[in-house]
């Protein structure tokens, strides 16, 4: 059968009744379109939440965790009796790592590896006059720091230079900083749990656009928070580092753990709550697209079953003139893939509407993340695979109904 001819059947049948032809269109169009919005919408989302937490976080953090879980002396000298202990005291040792600064030094000279930052990291009570706010403070190496987080990009006042010439100098997070009711030049008086005590100044504000960042803490020279912690300048809590490929962190931070024997955290661990949420939001995504494009599909099953049975004389009729049953069925499945391309092409043009209009519509996100409007991803990929599972859609939805009307029978329906 010439294609033409099938062409210009499936036109005649699909204008015979415009409005169901446009109410299937409108099916295909709304689902496509708010498959392309929400998950233009949503890739965005996943894509600026884990940016901000690789930009904030360390993709490995080497850290000594002080263990209360130790086994009591009691047991040790009566392993094998029934043993009972109360309010066990924990050890008393520190969170240091022993030749932190050297393992750093060594950890840095390994291949794939950005930078490493060795740090001194404590809770500590920023207070202002009557303002007194909990937060951290990271003792570190400035330059060394800049290189992992490009703070020097992140101040929002003074500068990295500022706090390497001044030992009493401290960055703060901008957040902070203003519910502390300070400014760049002010002093801040920063006591630790130990009682430490240090007026320090501040040289500058930074804003990583995270809320637990910027709410809590601030950087100080490594030697300033050692001293008020009362330390020696070997002293280092943290290991820091960033890779050129942040997947590779996850293997790299399990064979440091095995090297060194101090616990690792990657940034995926660090952030499971952030990745979870992606799968969740990539999961609805999907599935309430589909169920739209499913939905506008069963609607294109209906009127093609309706076209069938109100011209299933005009069916008999080509049977009859020598149409065969694959003829009929490609008329048929013209007509769904029309409907299937033409909803589609108008979903894909509404969907980017709809993006774009999100894209410039001002989002206030307070203190927690620094954005000014909704996060959109515009990706071709999108826009193909909305385009092709409309038209696959449509095209099963109108495959049912045309082997029901390539199975008619040309001599019983023409005789009545």
């Amino acid at each position: 059968m010439n294609i033409r001819i099938a062409a210009q059947i499936a036109q005649t049948h699909l204008l015979a009744k415009k409005r169901q032809t446009l109410v299937a269109m409108l099916g295909v169009t709304f689902g496509i379109a708010m498959f392309i919005t929400m998950i233009s919408f949503m890739q965005g989302v996943n894509q600026f939440l884990e940016d901000s937490a690789l930009d904030a976080s360390p993709h490995v953090r080497i850290y000594n965790e002080v263990n209360t879980q130790r086994p009591s002396l009691i047991e040790q000298l009566n392993p094998g009796d029934f043993n009972v202990v109360y309010h066990q005291k924990p050890k008393d040792e520190l969170a240091r790592l022993k030749n932190g600064l050297a393992i750093a030094q060594r950890i840095e000279k390994e291949p794939g590896v950005l930078g490493v930052s060795p740090q001194v990291a404590t809770q500590v009570f920023y207070n202002n006059g009557p303002i007194q706010l909990s937060g951290t403070i990271s003792g570190v190496d400035i330059e060394r720091e800049n290189r992992l987080y490009n703070l020097a990009s992140r101040l929002k006042s003074g500068s990295i230079n500022a706090l390497r010439t001044n030992p009493d100098g401290l960055i703060m997070g901008s957040t902070l900083a203003r519910k502390l009711n300070v400014r760049t030049g002010d002093k801040v008086t920063i006591t630790t749990p130990g009682g430490g005590t240090r007026i320090l100044r501040v040289v500058g504000t930074f804003g990583f656009g995270v809320g637990t960042v910027d709410n809590t803490k601030s950087y100080a020279n490594l030697s300033t928070v050692q001293e008020i912690l009362q330390k020696d300048p070997s002293y280092i809590t943290d290991i820091h580092l960033k890779m050129f490929d942040p997947l590779r962190a996850i293997p790299f931070g399990k064979k440091l753990r095995a090297e060194y024997g101090y616990y690792t955290e990657d940034w995926a661990t660090a952030n499971q709550a952030i990745l979870a949420g992606e799968q969740i939001r990539n999961m609805l995504t999907y599935v309430v697209s589909i169920t739209l494009l499913v939905v506008a599909g069963f609607g294109i099953y209906n009127i093609m079953n309706m076209t069938v049975v109100n011209k299933i004389k005009d069916i008999a009729i080509l049977k009859a003139t020598g149409f065969d049953g694959k003829d009929i069925v490609a008329i048929f499945l013209l007509q769904a893939a029309f409907i299937g391309l033409s909803g589609g092409l108008l979903g894909l043009g509404i969907g980017f509407g709809l993006s774009y209009l999100l894209s410039i519509t001002p989002f206030e996100a307070g203190d927690f993340l620094s954005i000014r409007t909704f996060p959109v991803i515009f990706s071709s990929t999108y826009y193909v695979m909305g385009l092709v599972f409309g038209i696959v859609t449509t095209v099963l939805a109108g495959y049912f109904p045309s082997r029901k009307a390539a199975q008619v029978d040309p001599v019983s329906i023409l005789r009545g």
